[in-house]
């Protein structure tokens, strides 16, 4: 089982190594020692209480639909020429990034600071796994 040390769990979560140790000594996140005496986090339990500890904000639309993938986020970016727009939206610590017609940016009013919602549904999603043996 792959196990990860503090400044790895820290990283792949998203908050300091100080609030990750927080979390070991509350006994919220349980925790080892490896044999050179480094505190690490097993991968399940990791995946576990990421997994749990995971929110996104309530879409606002209060539509139902059947694609699972949807990210809340703020519009950062919209980048338009005459026929095509690039938008971005941060979601949460994920950078979305969708092409779309100008026009359909225009009746939108996206810009930047707007809310808006990312829905992708897709016939394909790719999983790649690092390499380093974990």
């Amino acid at each position: 089982m792959p196990q990860y040390r503090i400044s790895e769990v820290a990283e792949l979560i998203g908050v300091s190594d100080d609030t990750v140790r927080r979390w070991v000594d509350d006994e919220r996140l349980p925790a080892e020692q490896d044999p050179s005496g480094r505190l690490v986090v097993e991968g399940a339990a990791l995946a576990e209480f990421a997994r749990a500890r995971a929110t996104s904000a309530r879409d606002p639309s209060g539509i139902e639909r059947s694609a699972r993938n949807r990210f809340v986020g703020l519009v950062t970016e919209v980048v338009s020429d005459r026929v095509m727009s690039q938008v971005e939206l941060q979601c949460g610590s994920q950078r979305i990034v969708s092409l779309m017609s100008t026009e359909a940016v225009t009746e939108m009013g996206l810009r930047p600071g707007v809310l808006a919602v990312a829905i992708v549904k897709s016939t394909a999603v790719v999983v790649e796994k690092p390499g380093g043996g974990r």
